[in-house]
């Protein structure tokens, strides 16, 4: 699951130190990008009170959080395997561990996310008695319970392993989750629970979607709000897809590294690990920072530092 030290078990990174930093600097530069982008959407969902006292606020906020933890996370493994540094199993353990409490946050808020717009297009009028923030704030609660559940189990699955074996505490390998599935109880939960998960957040998604094709068709409901709803449903559906591409993603490389050549086959691990690992954690503040008219202006105007509002501010009489 912690995707970007993953990668770099399956390859052969850079033998000399300047190749290493080059290949940090081609993943570190868009990583913080992205992540001041994710920091500002987060800032700006605090700025005004419609976004503290809005559910569908609270949940992007909740869906931003996660995301952008998980890339400060998976970004921090990647350097760390990249400069080939090993850690003790205890902070690997930390580390791996808090990248699964993350990136289980995700698919469940955006099944959250879905059923409340499901709710707001099939039934528009028990909206504000169903979704209150008192209901909304439950919901996360439940999402990170059950992401921590998750997490406890991979602890109490750990504890079958027989550590006193080891000669020492210090991995012999870099950091990464499958380096942590220490026996096969391990390994096999770990697939069972993310095909499950996935399978289950899809099943919650589609279903909205389609309750919500069929609210669109009747007479009592508001067209253009059905319509939004299905494209934001759409969007968490690919949301969902991308997420789920992120866990694809080592298989993958190991599957073309028995066929491309070392250097070929760290050009695309970059390629792949910005587009498929990084970049959908930012997805959502660009989609619903460039989308929802209300946090639009507020977002461009943190994004630009405030300049070219004050710029223009000088210039009027």
């Amino acid at each position: 699951m912690s995707n970007a030290s993953q990668s770099l078990t399956t390859t052969t990174v850079g033998r000399g130190l300047l190749e290493r930093v080059m290949f940090c600097t081609l993943t570190t530069v868009p990583c913080c990008v992205f992540l001041f982008i994710n920091v500002t959407m987060l800032f700006t969902l605090r700025s005004k009170s419609v976004f503290c006292e809005t559910s569908r606020y609270i949940l992007l906020y909740n869906l931003l959080f996660g995301d952008t933890v998980q890339m400060a996370v998976s970004q921090l493994l990647y350097i760390i395997a990249a400069f080939r540094l090993r850690l003790t199993y205890p902070v690997c353990g930390v580390l791996v561990m808090l990248t699964s409490l993350t990136i289980e946050i995700s698919p469940l808020t955006l099944v959250v996310m879905s059923l409340e717009r499901y709710v707001a297009v099939c039934y528009p009028l028990r909206h504000t008695i169903i979704i209150t923030i008192r209901n909304t704030g439950l919901a996360i609660v439940v999402v990170w319970t059950l992401s921590s559940l998750n997490v406890l189990t991979r602890v109490l699955l750990l504890l079958d392993f027989p550590f006193e074996d080891l000669e020492s505490e210090q991995m012999k390998d870099f950091c990464a989750m499958e380096n942590m599935l220490l026996g096969p109880m391990s390994e096999h939960y770990d697939k069972a629970h993310t095909y499950s998960l996935f399978i289950s957040a899809s099943v919650a998604i589609t279903s909205s979607y389609i309750g919500v094709i069929v609210a669109a068709r009747s007479a009592s409901t508001n067209e253009a709000s059905a319509n939004k709803a299905r494209n934001t449903l759409l969007l968490h559906l690919v949301q969902l897809g991308l997420s789920l591409s992120s866990t694809l993603h080592n298989p993958f490389l190991k599957a073309i590294a028995k066929v491309l050549d070392r250097i070929v086959l760290v050009r695309i691990q970059i390629v792949i690990y910005v587009c498929v690992v990084i970049f959908p954690r930012c997805l959502s503040a660009l989609i619903y920072g460039l989308r929802d008219q209300t946090i639009r202006s507020i977002l461009i105007y943190h994004l630009c530092c405030r300049m070219k509002l004050k710029a223009k501010a000088e210039v009027a009489p």
